[in-house]
């Protein structure tokens, strides 16, 4: 049993502001209420901007300036925190508390490998020495499920996938066993087996260790999962708080209860995701703005299929330079073939590091394949490709903070592609349409006027896709476009993804580990493991009847909110 006598963490009528040049104050967080015992896992789910994000960083010292607690008082593990200064001397970031991001890529330290970063905290607070650290540190690896450990502890961060970073990050944070762990979106980079396993780790670790976690997520299975109690954020206040089951079955609040049913479910496909009745109103017109600028792209592809990739192989190596030794070489992607078809979404699926984002990347011109083909449109694609062909296809990426230009304001990063490409007459026709897009993502068109760094992840990721259907493309590679936006915004997005594919005839070929976004958006699919392709078929034959036991097992570990009760209301009839 939760002892809720001795809270690991003690939230009392938080208040965190931001103070504006206009001498008028942004009230991030105001007036929360929040606690965690020992061995409880408390989620806190709401939009991007809801304040989420803010609550665990006031509670790390994490705020950036010009943001202050102004009122409130924060306990962590009977210890309070100065809210002047944000800091205490008795806890110990990294130590008493541990933080797994929502970025892995900004987390890790670019220059040095894995080891030297997992090692690094355990030197400095558990006084033990390099060989035990190193152990421990394999050991870690081996528990977040990162294949070849071994290898991967001299790995540096960009020779991971984004699903590897991701376990790295929350190795770190388990590496000092810290009484409190703040995890802001842990598995959003992850595919459905792994996130089995890390949600199991955090459980065990809850229960075996009496661990206190606050989980900031808006992956509803998720939450439905592994939380004891959640609490439903909106614009800074908390709208509903209550065990998981209580509040995800019979919500109460209005709010709650919409986004509860944005939740894509995995058992049947939907025409059309639901949203909140006023966010469809505020982006109707500007999506028929983008439908008419669409169309204009004409029929520039008439032939069926689109895109044709055959036999790709992509393979990375080392050279030697000592005579006789062999060379090191890694295949990533192996005599992998597909097609996508005119207005179609090809879903492509499977775990971290088996090479989704790979072929992506491949398709894109970014990675130089091996062997095999790639044709767009009929026309093979070189390795230098002519200005049509780049604007013809576009990508959104997995990671939408270093996918934008930090030095840029909204406006101008969404307007550059445009005027590259000579779709407006001038610099400020191009701003218009750049307004229009970030409306048309369900983003005000006055958020142009700030840089990235002023949005949560989830309102980046949005931006990201704005600027990827300003070349107007006949086709997007989308590459976890979804991954860390919650789940009313997601439905936005998919719903807006699906209204070019049918209104203009755009092709889509879609990345996701998120098995339920597949099912609602994707007309094929392929699964794939260890850079192979093992099933591919029509999405309702996949779902219903798959063949590879590969597939069966991602369809088995997909969470979701309806199987996870019922299979408790069958434990509990037995």
């Amino acid at each position: 049993m939760i002892n809720v006598q001795t809270p690991v963490l003690d939230i009392r009528n938080l208040r965190v502001e931001y103070p504006l040049a206009s001498g008028e104050t942004l009230v991030a967080v105001n007036d929360i209420n929040l606690t965690i015992a020992p061995g409880e896992i408390h989620a806190l789910v709401g939009e991007s901007g809801a304040g989420k994000t803010t609550v665990g960083n006031a509670l790390m010292g994490l705020l950036q300036a010009p943001g202050r607690i102004a009122a409130g008082s924060i306990v962590i593990d009977g210890k309070s925190i100065d809210v002047r200064t944000g800091r205490t001397e008795g806890i110990i970031p990294g130590r008493d508390v541990g933080a797994i991001f929502q970025d892995p890529m900004t987390s890790l330290n670019p220059l040095f490998t894995v080891e030297s970063q997992l090692c690094e905290g355990m030197l400095t607070h558990l006084k033990i020495n390099r060989r035990q650290a190193r152990a421990r540190a394999l050991e870690l690896m081996k528990a977040v499920g990162i294949p070849e450990p071994e290898r991967r502890l001299g790995s540096y961060p960009h020779q991971l996938s984004g699903g590897q970073r991701q376990r790295v990050v929350i190795a770190t944070a388990l590496a000092c066993d810290p009484r409190l762990i703040v995890a802001d979106e842990p598995t959003t980079a992850l595919d459905v087996s792994v996130q089995a396993q890390i949600l199991k780790l955090i459980r065990d670790l809850a229960n075996e260790r009496r661990v206190g976690v606050l989980l900031v997520t808006h992956n509803m299975g998720v939450v439905a999962e592994i939380a004891d109690r959640v609490t439903i954020m909106q614009n800074g206040c908390v709208v509903e708080s209550g065990p998981t089951r209580e509040v995800l079955t019979a919500p109460k609040a209005p709010y709650a209860r919409t986004l509860i049913a944005a939740v894509p479910p995995i058992d049947v496909r939907l025409n059309r995701l639901p949203v909140p009745s006023e966010e469809t109103k505020v982006t109707l017109d500007a999506r028929e703005s983008v439908r008419r600028k669409s169309v204009e792209i004409g029929d520039a592809a008439t032939e069926d299929v689109v895109l044709n990739v055959r036999d790709l192989c992509v393979e990375y190596g080392k050279r030697s330079l000592l005579a006789g030794r062999k060379a090191s070489v890694f295949k990533a992607v192996k005599e992998v073939s597909f097609d996508v078809r005119r207005g179609e979404i090809f879903g492509l699926v499977g775990e971290s590091g088996c090479g989704k984002t790979t072929v992506a990347n491949t398709i894109a011109g970014l990675v130089t394949q091996t062997s095999g083909s790639i044709d767009f449109q009929g026309t093979p694609l070189a390795r230098n490709r002519e200005q049509s062909v780049r604007r013809s296809m576009q990508m959104v990426f997995q990671d939408p903070y270093s996918a934008l230009n930090p030095r840029l304001r909204i406006n101008s990063a969404i307007a550059e592609p445009i005027l590259f490409y000579k779709l407006a007459a001038n610099a400020e026709q191009a701003q218009l349409d750049a307004r229009t897009l970030l409306e048309a993502v369900g983003l005000p068109g006055d958020a142009g006027t700030r840089f990235s760094h002023a949005f949560s992840g989830g309102q980046r990721q949005r931006i990201a896709i704005a600027r990827a259907l300003g070349p107007r493309p006949t086709m997007l590679i989308c590459d976890e476009p979804t991954s860390a936006l919650d789940v009313s915004v997601q439905a936005q997005i998919l719903n807006l993804l699906k209204d070019l594919r049918d209104l203009a005839g755009l092709s889509i070929l879609f990345i996701s580990h998120d098995l339920a976004v597949i099912r609602q958006m994707c007309d094929r699919v392929a699964v794939m493991k260890a850079g192979e392709i093992v099933e591919l078929a029509a999405t309702e034959t996949l779902f219903s009847a798959p063949q590879h036991a590969y597939t069966r097992e991602l369809l088995r570990l997909a969470p979701s909110l309806d199987r996870i009760f019922s299979k408790e209301q069958a434990a509990a009839s037995g």
